[in-house]
C-alpha cells in the first residue's frame, strides 16, 4: 500500500509530457547532430529534382510514366532514413557486438553476385536482381563491412586500456578482414568501388594512430598492384578505354571518351545560374549517359548552373566538417575510427564522381553520395550517417 508521504511526494514531482519529454537536455534528440542530419536531407531530397529532370523523358527507362525514377529515388530516401534512425536506435556500442553478423552477411552477398545468381550491369557481374525492377549491389555494403571490421580489430587492446596504439599485429589482422571483400569485388570486375574501400582503409589507419610506415606501405602497394594489374591484363577492355579516354580526351570523342566530353559541355553551358530546371538541352537532349546516376552533377551544373553546383559541393563539405568534428568528439578509438573510414569513404567517392564530370578524373562508375539515384547508395551512406550519430549519441551531454 502507498503511503500518504509517498502519494504526497509523487503529486508534487513535476511529470514531463511526451513533447517535454523529447525537447528535454537529456533526450537522445539532443544528442543528434542536426547539422550533420539537415545537410543530408538537403542533398537527398534536392536530388529527387536533379533525376526527375535527367530520366522524364527517357521513355526507354522509365516505361512511359515520367515519375518512375522520382517515385523510386523518394522511395530509396525514406528507407535510407529508416535505416539510419535503425543504426541510432541500436547505439554504436551494440553495432558493435553485430559487426562479426554483418560481416559475413556481407560476404554471402558478394559470393552469391559472383554466382550465376549475380547479373552484368555496365561490364561488371556486381548486381543482384530481387525483381519487381529492384536490385542490390552487395559492393555498397562491403564498404560498412571494412570499416566496422577494422575499426573492432584495431580498437579492441586500445579501449580495453592494454595499449595506446594498434599494435603492428592488430593492424595486420586489420588489412585481412578487408581483403577478403575487396578481393570478392575486384573478382566481378568493380574496380570504382575497390578504389573506395582502398580510400577507406587509408583513412582508418590514419584515423587510428597506426604507425606510419602502414600507410607509407599501403600506397607503395596500392601504385604497384595497379601497375601489376595493368601489365598482367587483368583489367577488362571498358576500365582500360575509360583510362585511355581519361588520359587522352580526343582519343575516341565519339567513343569512350563520349561520356566525358558531353558532361563537360553540360556543365560548361551552364553558366554562373544554369539554364532553369528542366530547361538543359544536354539533358533534355539525353546526350549524356547514365545521368541519373553517374552523371547526376552534370544536371546540377547545366541546369542551376555554378551556383547549384557550388551548393551541392557546400553541402557535401558540411558533412565532412561534422563528421570530423564527430571523430574528434569520440569517446574511444573504435568511434573514432568508424568516423574516420566514413569521411574517407565520403570524400574520395564525392570527388571522384565530381571529378570524372569535370574530366579531372578517370570515369570509374562511383555514384554522387546522397546525390545519384541507386538504392544500394542511398541505404549505405545512410547507414553511414546513422554510425556517425551513432557515435555522438555515444558522448555526454553538458550540464
Amino acid at each position: 500500500m502507498t503511503s500518504y508521504g509517498s502519494y504526497r511526494q509523487l503529486r508534487l514531482t513535476p511529470q514531463r509530457s511526451g513533447v517535454s519529454k523529447a525537447l528535454a537536455k537529456d533526450s537522445p534528440l539532443w544528442r543528434l547532430d542536426w547539422i550533420l542530419l539537415l545537410a543530408g536531407l538537403a542533398l537527398s531530397s534536392g536530388s529527387s529534382l536533379l533525376v526527375w529532370s535527367a530520366t522524364r523523358g527517357r521513355d526507354n527507362l522509365t516505361h512511359g510514366d515520367p515519375q518512375y525514377f522520382l517515385y523510386r529515388h523518394l522511395t530509396n530516401f525514406v528507407i535510407g532514413l529508416v535505416l539510419c534512425a535503425v543504426v541510432i536506435g541500436i547505439g554504436a556500442r551494440r553495432v558493435r557486438t553485430l559487426v562479426p553478423f554483418v560481416y559475413v552477411g556481407v560476404i554471402v552477398l558478394l559470393l552469391a553476385t559472383l554466382s550465376p545468381i549475380g547479373s552484368t550491369v555496365n561490364g561488371a557481374h556486381s548486381w543482384i536482381q530481387l525483381g519487381g525492377g529492384f536490385s542490390v549491389q552487395p559492393a555498397e555494403f562491403a564498404k560498412i563491412a571494412i570499416l566496422l571490421a577494422m575499426a573492432v580489430v584495431l580498437s579492441d587492446q586500445v579501449d580495453a586500456g592494454e595499449r595506446e596504439f594498434p599494435s603492428h599485429r592488430a593492424v595486420f589482422r586489420g588489412l585481412i578482414w578487408a581483403c577478403l571483400p575487396m578481393g570478392l569485388v575486384l573478382l566481378m570486375p568493380d574496380a570504382g568501388s575497390v578504389m573506395v574501400m582502398s580510400a577507406i582503409v587509408l583513412g582508418i589507419l590514419l584515423g587510428s594512430g597506426a604507425a606510419n610506415r602502414w600507410v607509407i606501405g599501403i600506397l607503395a602497394l596500392g601504385v604497384g598492384g595497379s601497375i601489376a594489374i595493368w601489365k598482367l591484363g587483368l583489367l577488362s577492355q571498358y576500365q582500360i578505354d575509360r583510362f585511355a579516354a581519361f588520359a587522352n580526351p580526343q582519343l575516341d570523342p565519339n567513343g569512350v571518351g563520349y561520356n566525358t566530353a558531353q558532361a563537360r559541355i553540360a556543365i560548361g553551358s551552364g553558366g554562373l545560374t544554369g539554364k532553369g530546371l528542366f530547361h538543359g538541352t544536354q539533358t533534355v537532349g539525353q546526350f549524356v549517359p547514365e545521368q541519373q546516376t553517374d552523371f547526376v552533377f552534370t544536371v546540377a551544373g547545366e541546369e542551376l548552373g555554378f551556383v547549384g553546383a557550388l551548393a551541392i559541393i557546400a553541402l557535401v563539405g558540411v558533412i565532412l566538417w561534422r563528421a570530423c568534428r564527430i571523430a574528434r568528439q569520440a569517446t574511444d578509438l573504435y568511434g573514432t575510427i568508424v568516423a574516420a573510414g566514413i569521411i574517407a569513404w565520403f570524400s574520395f567517392q564525392a570527388f571522384e564522381n565530381i571529378g570524372m564530370c569535370l574530366g579531372i578524373m578517370p570515369v570509374a562508375g562511383i555514384p554522387l553520395p546522397f546525390v545519384s539515384y541507386g538504392g544500394s547508395s542511398m541505404f549505405a551512406v545512410w547507414i553511414g550517417i546513422g554510425l556517425l550519430q551513432a557515435v555522438r549519441s555515444q558522448r555526454p551531454i553538458a550540464a
